[in-house]
């Protein structure tokens, strides 16, 4: 009989509502070594958070994040709540002796994610594991992606160009959230969507940023309070609040295998609703990825004889794609949705293995380090900033 890992999920808003389809579907597509149980949520409005349980598939509710760690029917705690929390929650949990999936970025600051990733690995000493949720590595295509890099078919890398463009705040008179809120986010959309192209440019490229140069900017310096959260802008109501966060990040950087990079992060691009693209140019070929076709990937192979050589349209939906074979059958293409039921099928897979899951809490340390030299650069004139590696 499959043994069961019961999961206590904290947060019920987006990210919690797309765990909980991760962790309702992911046993049904997928055979997995132990089966998760969607034991309880949490969050600190009782009405909300029970209405919440009913919607999503929950057993049970707490409104103290603290009860759930303390739980004996939770084996593992899943943090999907703002940022500031981040770290005395994963912490406490890991010491709990619960496994931990943490939400992106792994934390506000750099200390908080040393602290995090600190007890992570006293943690995974004692059989505990960790995980931070990068969930675009869970696209299929960025899997082929990184298998094509790794198995040299781009040879050395030469450049690489990231951008993730959302519009989602481009109207001024979209209201206050907490992602505006540097208290609770830690930054705007630096954090929030340039962390994402951080890591899976590095996730690809199996390299690192070694230093970056960086441009930050708000473009909206005040905005009206939220009357209510419902959608992920929410709705305007009376007053006005201040925006402590950037609108946009543009930065220049160097990978550890001598490539150049430039990144831009944005909620401004009018138009832009989700675009995720990555293009890698390398001296025997190229990729180049959108994540509003998401099934699609596009390689050049510099091999080719020049007479018939052109970026090749694949549709990464086949069986022998990653994650796809427990799907449906080939050329029915996947969703935004799929990548967390990956996340949940290798995270419980690394769990019964009692094997380290990636990204680890190392990962994203090294991803916070990153968007730390981006706000120490952008502060001081745009000046050349190094990333700290292991200290």
């Amino acid at each position: 009989m499959t043994r069961t890992l019961g999961v206590g999920l904290i947060g019920y808003a987006f990210m919690g509502a797309a765990h909980s389809q991760a962790w309702r579907t992911a046993p049904h597509f997928f055979d997995l070594p132990l089966r998760p149980e969607l034991t309880v949520l949490a969050g600190r409005d009782r009405a909300a958070v029970t209405q919440a349980a009913a919607r999503l598939g929950w057993s049970s509710t707490e409104t103290d994040w603290r009860r759930v760690v303390e739980r004996e029917d939770v084996d593992l705690v899943d943090v999907c709540t703002p940022g500031d929390t981040h770290a005395e929650i994963a912490i406490a949990a890991l010491e709990a002796g619960k496994h931990v999936l943490c939400e992106k970025p792994l934390a506000n600051t750099v200390a908080e994610a040393e602290a995090m990733a600190e007890a992570a690995a006293k943690a995974a000493a004692r059989g505990v594991r960790s995980m931070v949720g990068f969930t675009y590595r869970r696209v299929p295509a960025i899997g082929l992606a990184r298998q094509l890099v790794a198995e040299g078919r781009l040879g050395q890398i030469r450049h690489v160009r990231a951008q993730y463009l959302q519009d989602w705040i481009a109207d001024p008179t979209a209201p206050m959230s907490w992602r505006l809120d540097k208290d609770k986010a830690g930054s705007g959309a630096l954090g929030d969507i340039g962390a994402h192209i951080v890591d899976l440019t590095q996730h690809i490229t199996g390299q690192t940023l070694t230093g970056v140069s960086a441009l930050l900017e708000t473009f909206v310096r005040e905005r009206p309070l939220p009357a209510a959260a419902g959608s992920l802008a929410g709705v305007a109501g009376e007053g006005t609040g201040a925006v402590t966060v950037d609108d946009a990040a543009v930065f220049l950087g160097r990978f550890s295998g001598g490539a150049l990079a430039s990144f831009e992060a944005t909620r401004f691009a009018l138009g832009r609703k989700n675009a995720i693209r990555i293009e890698i140019n390398g001296s025997r070929g190229s990729l180049a990825f959108d994540f509003e076709d998401m099934n699609v990937l596009h390689f050049f192979d510099g091999d080719e004889p020049d007479e018939t050589a052109g970026f090749r349209r694949i549709v990464v939906t086949e069986p022998g794609h990653p994650y796809v074979g427990a799907w449906w059958p080939a050329g029915h293409g996947l969703g935004y949705e799929h990548g967390f039921t990956h996340q949940v099928v290798d995270l419980i897979t690394a769990i019964a293995e009692n094997t380290d899951p990636a990204p680890s809490f190392a990962d994203g340390l090294q991803v916070q380090r990153v968007l730390d030299a981006v706000e120490r650069s952008a502060a001081d004139s745009s000046r050349w900033t190094e990333i700290p590696g292991e200290i």
